[in-house]
């Protein structure tokens, strides 16, 4: 009966797994995946880079997007991934990180080889290309639920990668532990400015999700980098720009991003057009936000849909990495 239950399960992940790849996934070890981002391509053919680079000097060319698990404790509204495909706990092997990251590297460069046979590339973006520099650990799932992060969060850093990670914050016992295992940036989601909102916004499986996003919260200016990243959908919670300033204000991060939900994906399914929010009202939005509080609007970029807020920008916002 045990074997059956098991055989039905490694079925299951066969059939995920095919489904996650035909949607431009590719899945690495057991449970981790890489999905070259559209900044990345545009930025080999000299196109376009994505926010990451405007906001703080990320190579967009080099930058590789993934994450160590499909499982998520969020149904966010606005996710664009197919949210039939997660679990809410960890089931099954734990991968070693090196295996992790080793096979994001080989599969991101592998995915990009098409590239050297397009003639809108980038000679030097093509170069660069090959010797990845970031990680973006926001494909996809909730990163904070493996189990060997602070490890990998390590080996990254060791290989002279960055490691920007993203996080919906439940999990502040990770949070804690990477305080030791600091990643090059720590981001925090929040997708709404109140216990109601926010529930609304990410449908979480947990009862205390709040609870224990402010926990998280709490932890965030102990990060050498930190940004506390508010999405933002309009009719849901594209309100109350007072209610983020005051989470703002309490909790101090060294930047604020403030996001507009965009129509892709599988959101498509449950979101209409109507709810992307163009980057005007997004402006507008962080205007109302900076009114209310002692940040101020510092950057933007409209493609993205995307505002920046600091107190006071430094030296050092934009990251160097000429000659690496």
């Amino acid at each position: 009966m045990q074997l059956t239950v098991l055989n039905e399960q490694q079925n299951q992940q066969e059939l995920k797994n095919i489904k996650r790849t035909s949607e431009g996934y590719r899945i690495v070890g057991n449970h981790s995946a890489i999905k070259v981002c559209e900044y990345c391509k545009k930025a080999i053919k000299g196109q376009d880079v994505c926010y990451k680079n405007t906001f703080y000097g990320i190579e967009s060319w080099r930058c590789i997007q993934m994450s160590p698990t499909f499982y998520c404790n969020h149904r966010c509204v606005f996710c664009w991934r197919d949210i039939d495909y997660t679990w809410p706990k960890w089931q099954g092997i734990v991968d070693e990180p090196e295996e992790i990251v080793d096979g994001c590297i080989k599969a991101h460069i592998e995915y990009l080889q098409g590239f050297k046979g397009n003639s809108k590339a980038v000679e030097q973006k093509l170069r660069g290309m090959e010797k990845p520099l970031h990680f973006a650990i926001s494909l996809t799932g909730e990163p904070t639920m493996y189990p060997k992060l602070p490890e990998m969060i390590d080996y990254i850093k060791s290989r002279g990668m960055t490691a920007f990670l993203v996080t919906n914050g439940t999990i502040p016992e990770m949070v804690e532990k990477l305080l030791e295992h600091q990643p090059t940036q720590l981001y925090i989601s929040v997708y709404g400015p109140n216990k109601e909102i926010h529930s609304k916004s990410s449908n979480p499986i947990q009862k205390d999700a709040w609870e224990r996003l402010n926990k998280s919260l709490s932890l965030m200016n102990k990060f050498n980098r930190n940004v506390m990243r508010l999405t933002l959908v309009k009719g849901i919670n594209l309100v109350d720009p007072n209610g983020y300033a005051k989470l703002i204000e309490e909790y101090g991060p060294m930047f604020v991003e403030l996001k507009g939900y965009m129509h892709v994906g599988h959101s498509q399914e449950r979101l209409e057009r109507a709810n992307m929010p163009l980057h005007e009202e997004i402006m507008e939005f962080s205007r109302e936000v900076e009114k209310n509080s002692s940040y101020k609007i510092i950057d933007e970029k409209k493609e993205s849909r995307v505002a920046l807020m600091v107190k006071e920008d430094f030296e050092g916002r934009k990251m160097d990495f000429e000659g690496l």
